[in-house]
Formats: C-alpha cells, sequence, structure tokens
C-alpha cells in the first residue's frame, strides 16, 4: 500500500490495483480456455462419432472375436514375420524410387515452361487415380508376357520367348509403385517448390555458392519438410499395397497385406488374419507418430509473403538435356503403359476360350460391344453403364460425407490442444488400415437391420469416406490455419455472428481448397477396390468390381472386355484431370 499526505496532513492509504486484474486477467484466461475447449469438443463430435462408429466399432469387432480364437489356434510365426520384413523392404525400396523420379520431375513441372506441360502432369497423376487393378493392367499390357513389349520382339526376331519377364517379379512391384505413386512427390513437394522465395538460392548463388550448394544448403532444408510428407504418405500406400502385390506380385511374394486376405478368405483363419491386421495398424500408427515428431523438428518456418520463382522460357542448352530426359522418361514410365491399356482394348490377338475356327487380328471394337450383351445369361451381369453410374453415385455421396467432416475437423483442427492431437492422429489410421479387414468388420457388425450391408447401400460410400477424409483434411486444414484472426476479430467487432463470419471469411478463403478436396474425394471414390469387393451387391457393382470380375475370368473375350471397361474409366478420369489442370484447381496443399 502506498500512504501519501492529504489535503489536511493526515496520511492517506491507497490500496494496490496490481493483484486484483490479475486475478481476474487469469480467470478470464482459464474461462477462455474452458470455452475453447468446448468449442473443440463440439466440432469433434460429429467426426468422432463417424471414427468410433464405423472405424473403431467393426474393427474392435474383428479383433475381438477373433482373439478369442488365437489362444487355441497355432499360430505360424513365419507367416508372419517373413510378410512383414517383405512389406518393409518393398516399400522402402519403392518411396525411395519414387522419390528419385518424383523429385526431378517436380522441378522441371515448377521451374520450365515445356510444351503440353498441364496434360503431361495430369497423366503423370492419372495412375494414382485409376484402380489398383487398372495400374496393375496397364503394366502387364507394356511389359508383360503377352504385352506389346514382347510382342514387338517375337514379331521381330521371330522367336516365341519374351524378351521382357517382370511379372512375378520384384521388379514388377516396384515398377507399379513408381507408376502408381510419383504424382503424391509431384503434387506435395511441387506445391511448396512452387511457394519457395526465388531471393534466397539467388543470395547463396551471389554469395559465391555452386547450383548444387544452392540447392543442398538453402533449397532442400526448405522443401525438407514437403519431401518428407510425400514420403511418408508413398510408404504408407505401398505398405499397405494389394492389388498391386496380387496381380504382379505372384505367390511367390507376400505381404502383410495380401497375407491378411489369404488367410482371412482362403484358408478361413480369422484368427491368423486378425493377428497380422493387429500389427499392421501398430505399424501404420509407430509410422504415423515417427513423422509428426520428425516433421516437427525439422520444418523451417518460411518468411511471410515470399516472392515465388516462376517458370522460365530461357533455358541453357545443359537444362534443355535435362529437361528432355526427365520428360522422356515420364513419357517412358507413365503414358507408355496407359497407351498399350488403351490400344489393348481394341485389338485383338488371340482366339477368343473355346474357338477352333478361324479368326483375324487387328483392330476391332467387339470388345466394347460385347460390353452390352449378356451372352452366358448371367443373373448377374450388369451392364457397364450401371455399373458407371453406380460409381458415380457413390463418388458423390462419398464427397458430401467426407466434405462435411472434413470441414468440421479442419476447424478443429485450428485450436491446438490435446484433443485436437489425438485426433488429429486418429484419423490417420484408416489409410494405414487393411481394407480387408475392415471389409470383414463390416459383415460382422452391420448383418441386422436398420444397418444391414445387404439393405443399406451406404456402407460403400462410408467406407470411401473413411479413407478420403484424411485428404479432405490435409487439403482444407493449411489454408484454414493461414486466415489471419484478425479478420474474424474485426468481423466481431462490427457485430457479425459467428455462423456469419464463418460465411463471409472462411469459407471464401477456403472454397477453391474445398473445390479440391471435392475432387479428391470424387476420385478416390472412384477408383476404391479393396473395401468395396466386400460391400457391393452383386446386382450394383462399382467399375472397379466389374473390371475385375472380368479380369479373373479366363479367355481373351474377357481380357478384352476388361481392358474396354478400363479404358473407359481412364477416359472418364483422365477428363477430369485436364480439366482441373486447366482450371489449376488441382494440387496438394
Amino acid at each position: 500500500m502506498d500512504q501519501r499526505l492529504g489535503k489536511s496532513g493526515h496520511p492517506v492509504t491507497r490500496t494496490s490495483t496490481v493483484s486484483v486484474p490479475d486475478r481476474q486477467d487469469g480467470f478470464l484466461s482459464d474461462r477462455k480456455k474452458r470455452r475453447e475447449i468446448a468449442r473443440t469438443g463440439l466440432l469433434w463430435l460429429a467426426p468422432a462419432i463417424f471414427l468410433l462408429v464405423f472405424y473403431f466399432y467393426p474393427m474392435g469387432s474383428v479383433f475381438w472375436e477373433s482373439w478369442k480364437g488365437i489362444s487355441e489356434a497355432t499360430i505360424d510365426w513365419e507367416r508372419v514375420f517373413q510378410p512383414l520384413g517383405f512389406t518393409l523392404w518393398q516399400a522402402l525400396l519403392s518411396t525411395g524410387l519414387t522419390l528419385l523420379v518424383g523429385i526431378p520431375a517436380a522441378y522441371v513441372f515448377t521451374h520450365y515452361h515445356i510444351p503440353l506441360k498441364n496434360i503431361l502432369r495430369g497423366l503423370t497423376t492419372l495412375p494414382f487415380i485409376l484402380p489398383t487393378v487398372v495400374a496393375a493392367a496397364a503394366i502387364n499390357s507394356l511389359y508383360g508376357p503377352r504385352g506389346w513389349i514382347n510382342l514387338a520382339w517375337m514379331a521381330l526376331t521371330g522367336s516365341s520367348s519374351p524378351a521382357v519377364s517382370i511379372v512375378n517379379t520384384l521388379a514388377a512391384i516396384l515398377l507399379a509403385h513408381v507408376f502408381y505413386n510419383t504424382a503424391v512427390v509431384i503434387r506435395v513437394t511441387g506445391s511448396a517448390w512452387e511457394k519457395l522465395d526465388a531471393r534466397l538460392p539467388e543470395a547463396a548463388r551471389m554469395l559465391g555458392a555452386s547450383p548444387f550448394q544452392a540447392f543442398r544448403e538453402v533449397t532442400f532444408p526448405l522443401l525438407l519438410p514437403s519431401v518428407l510428407a510425400s514420403g511418408v504418405l508413398v510408404f504408407l500406400f505401398d505398405f499397405t499395397s494389394f492389388g498391386v502385390i496380387l496381380m504382379l506380385g505372384g505367390p511367390g511374394f507376400s505381404t502383410l497385406e495380401t497375407e491378411v486376405y489369404y488367410q482371412a478368405l482362403q484358408r478361413l483363419n480369422l484368427p491368423m488374419a486378425s493377428l497380422i491386421s493387429i500389427i499392421q495398424l501398430v505399424c501404420t500408427i509407430l509410422i504415423g507418430i515417427g513423422y509428426a515428431r520428425l516433421n516437427r523438428v525439422v520444418q523451417i518456418p518460411l518468411i511471410p509473403r515470399i516472392r515465388a520463382a516462376g517458370p522460365s522460357r530461357f533455358m541453357t542448352i545443359q537444362e534443355k538435356m535435362v529437361i528432355g530426359l526427365t520428360v522422356g522418361f515420364l513419357v517412358i514410365l507413365f503414358i507408355l503403359p496407359l497407351l498399350g491399356l488403351a490400344t489393348r482394348s481394341v485389338t485383338r490377338l488371340e482366339a477368343e476360350r473355346g474357338q477352333r475356327t478361324e479368326f483375324s487380328t487387328g483392330l476391332t471394337l467387339d470388345y466394347y460391344r460385347e460390353l452390352f450383351i449378356n451372352r452366358r445369361q448371367s443373373i448377374f451381369y450388369v451392364p457397364p453403364a450401371q455399373a458407371a453410374l453406380n460409381s458415380l453415385i457413390y463418388a458423390a455421396e462419398t464427397v458430401l460425407f467426407s466434405g462435411v467432416l472434413g470441414i468440421l475437423a479442419s476447424l478443429a483442427l485450428h485450436h491446438k490442444n490435446r484433443l485436437t492431437r489425438v485426433m488429429d492422429a486418429l484419423l490417420m489410421l484408416p489409410l494405414g488400415t487393411s481394407a480387408v479387414t475392415l471389409g470383414l468388420g463390416y459383415i460382422l457388425v452391420f448383418n441386422r437391420p436398420p444397418l444391414d450391408i445387404r439393405s443399406f447401400p451406404l456402407f460403400i460410400p462410408i467406407a470411401h469416406s473413411l479413407v478420403a477424409l484424411p485428404f479432405v483434411i490435409r487439403t482444407i486444414s493449411p489454408v484454414m490455419a493461414s486466415i489471419p484472426d484478425s479478420l474474424r476479430q474485426a468481423a466481431a467487432t462490427l457485430g457479425a455472428a459467428p455462423p456469419r463470419i464463418w460465411l463471409e471469411i472462411d469459407w471464401p478463403i477456403m472454397a477453391r481448397s474445398a473445390l479440391v478436396a471435392a475432387i479428391f474425394s470424387f476420385t478416390i471414390s472412384l477408383g476404391e477396390f479393396g473395401a468395396t469387393t466386400f460391400l457391393a451387391r452383386p446386382e450394383m457393382p462399382t467399375l472397379p468390381v466389374a473390371i475385375y470380375r472380368f479380369l479373373s475370368q479366363p479367355g481373351a473375350l474377357n481380357y478384352g472386355q476388361a481392358m474396354a471397361m478400363a479404358t473407359f474409366l481412364l477416359v472418364v478420369c483422365l477428363a477430369g484431370i485436364l480439366s482441373m489442370e486447366r482450371m489449376k484447381i488441382f494440387e496438394f496443399q
């Protein structure tokens, strides 16, 4: 307290007012934190219920029902550790090769104007959107025993044996994974590369650094978070690869995913399949935790309002050579398999099954015509147009589900607390979960009305939304985090209510990213195959399921029809990608 003389000469006591506002500020601060936690909990409510009901409940049911039989079953640990070792080994090799191809391609796309750049970039993205069965069929149409390369070799040399034999080898698996996942590296790393400040490497060059030193000391450290992000995504996709291993690896190679399929559906050993699924899920969680910690260590903040380097039209001879080699390699790796797939759908090379009369080889449209003819009068026959319509309906429903849940989760991620960190990690789990196990869980749990797989077709878009939701969140949340709080505070000061603030400020800024997220959800649903094989009814297949039906049947006619349907799906996806490239809205955030 302060003692001073008043006008009458008597001491006047003044009480200090410092401590009371401090306590009041602390109370207001705690109240604000509680309100923020409550608001965050409300935003997470719908995504948490969705994840609990449609992911943890079926997965927990599979593990519980299977775990009860593990004590009575004999576990062949060799069938566990051998697939685990090969899964890690092929995923590491595939990720390294994909980064080796994707980073130079991202550099060329972001730094130079090249002819038909948008078309080429769209074609590199197309394999990632196509179903794995179609991507594997494209590789097989070019490099397989009856692929175009071997057919050309045998025609030129008169040999009866193929020159290239990579099917059922590790090389086929690695090639297919690079073919399938390079788009992730190009999009993620390329998007970050476009936003780098051009003055930073230029300053290093002015100080005497060589181009390689400037890249190593300046550019690469700034790109490292995006390179790690793309690498982890590619590793997850390779780690959980199923269709590629099954179609191109053959019986000699087994990953955790194919082993789950083998144990569950062929040997009916559900305890063993459950144990392998648990191991796979634990590995996925550890990968996610390690990435999150590593990303916090290596992430380097960039200066605000950086001046990005635009594509250059002026190139030296050395740059032209590097660009030519890179583009030529991309054409061989991506365009030739896609062309091989499309041309195989209009080419007759061998007789149909059971055909003993003479037949003419060459161009034909018979495979497309046969798609609309039910020659065997099968009750399970569905016209391809109906399968395409089913895929479009499921994709639209997936966009709706994942879009609403993704926006709520992205708004919640803006509030940094322990609940947000936990939910962010949990939402990544479906990416590393076996589609086979998830499908079995749905069959075990949702087998009675009102949620019955046989009478509730929304299970297909729900399963697709589980896979699409992490992509939606990763696309929208960075944009939400970049919106300054001062804009919302200014709107609130002017009397705007929270819903109007969201409509007038947040939504116009995030609309473009929401459109990109919707495109991601749509294309992921269009090409999803694993879970759909368990959930789709025979009379309502999707295009990937219909393609697999034709591929699983012997005969040149069935193979040709599968190629025709795959080409149809390829053309539809390509048209969407090229339109998005033209509008400049398709990129990873």
